[in-house]
């Protein structure tokens, strides 16, 4: 473990108080309420760049909760660094566009693998190399969503490095999506993948090629089989039900 202060997330191993676990959304302004849902009393350690840091006591454990920012490479970063000062279990915690038919708004998401549409991945393991999910932590995941009885699906999820041709959205600027990315939406729901994000696919890779767990949840707050729109009004639903499956799961 290191007693540096970490250039990018600026953070030292003696401000988390021998936490192990972390919660990673990649918006800074969604930290405060993760962090104060386990704990009402946690207390903020700062922000650096994009990575804004809570930490909270849940029972006799501490958490911290740190934010990514947006994408593969900064999630990247934060892994490494969080483990430079001895964090060993990763969740990523955010919101997602669902692209199977019965997926519902604020439906919880569960990835146990991910697919590779990201290129920060492979500065760690060849292409052919799976980016897949800690079983123990997915498994404490999913026995929380099935005791609290919250609506949820265990699967295969995208992960891209670009939130409009990699996912092939054409509600973009230029409304333009690469011929190597058309029909790729169709083929991927055909495969039985449940969600585009941008972090997860990093996250197991990173985590696996450095023996460290990972597991990620996330909220839905879109069906791209009915629409390219995001349901705002979802979002708070979503939030309710991932706060309570993390504070069972990370009690167990």
């Amino acid at each position: 473990m290191s007693k540096m202060r970490q250039y990018h997330i600026g953070l030292a191993a003696t401000d988390i108080d021998n936490a192990e676990h972390v919660l990673l959304p990649g918006d800074p302004g969604r930290v405060p309420d993760l962090a104060r849902g386990l704990d009402p009393d946690a207390i903020s350690l700062g922000q650096h760049r994009e990575h804004h840091a809570w930490l909270a006591r849940l029972g006799d454990r501490r958490v911290l909760v740190c934010s990514t920012g947006l994408g593969a490479p900064s999630t990247a970063v934060a892994v490494e660094e969080l483990a430079n000062i001895g964090i060993r279990q990763f969740i990523r915690v955010g919101t997602t566009g669902a692209i199977q038919p019965f997926i519902d708004y604020a439906d919880i998401v569960i990835s146990k693998a991910a697919v590779r549409l990201e290129g920060t991945s492979s500065h760690y393991a060849p292409m052919t190399y799976p980016a897949v999910a800690s079983f123990e932590l997915t498994r404490r995941l999913v026995d929380a969503a099935r005791e609290l009885a919250i609506p949820h699906h265990v699967g295969i999820t995208a992960s891209s490095d670009t939130f409009w041709p990699g996912q092939e959205r054409y509600d973009s600027h230029g409304g333009y999506v690469r011929r190597a990315f058309q029909g790729s939406l169709a083929e991927w729901r055909q495969l039985g993948v449940m969600n585009f994000e941008m972090e997860a696919a990093a996250l197991f890779t990173v985590c696996s090629t450095l023996g460290l767990e990972a597991g990620c949840l996330c909220g839905v707050i879109a069906r791209r089989v009915e629409s390219e729109s995001v349901a705002h009004e979802a979002y708070g639903l979503a939030a309710e039900r991932w706060q309570a499956i993390l504070a069972r799961a990370l009690a167990a």
